[in-house]
């Protein structure tokens, strides 16, 4: 089993169901790769088409099979779920690299809108030039 590091770009979204009804919402992400988590920062006013280029890192294996990016909006009293997108690392452990790419945001199996990421894998003891 191939360890490694994978490197997540999280670049934005659009399209996005607003879940505030008064004023653009506040979308943030939730990435998680297996048992890891991280956030990105909050997209304060920028409703349907945030904007992070944000980058997280997450140490890995071939056998975390699934990347889950869940969209919330931030509120004062609880965050609402916009939706969420899985992706497949598969390719990104056969090609290294998969650059930033456009995946669909679901909710109750509707489409929400879609997201867009760009995906890094480095095997423990290779650069992520060696790829090129």
């Amino acid at each position: 089993m191939v360890r490694g590091t994978l490197e997540v770009l999280l670049v934005g979204a659009k399209g996005l169901e607003n879940t505030d009804f008064l004023n653009n919402m506040d979308p943030y992400a939730v990435i998680i790769c297996r048992t890891q988590e991280q956030k990105s920062s909050v997209a304060t006013g920028k409703g349907s088409e945030p904007d992070w280029n944000e980058t997280f890192v997450f140490s890995t294996s071939e056998d975390a099979t699934e990347l889950i990016i869940k969209l919330m909006d931030s509120d004062v009293d609880s965050d609402d779920f916009v939706g969420e997108a899985c992706i497949s690392l598969e390719p990104v452990y056969m090609e290294g690299r998969i650059p930033s790419t456009v995946y669909n945001v679901v909710k109750d199996g509707e489409y929400k809108g879609e997201i867009k990421v760009g995906l890094t894998f480095t095997p423990e003891g290779r650069r992520p030039d060696e790829y090129s």
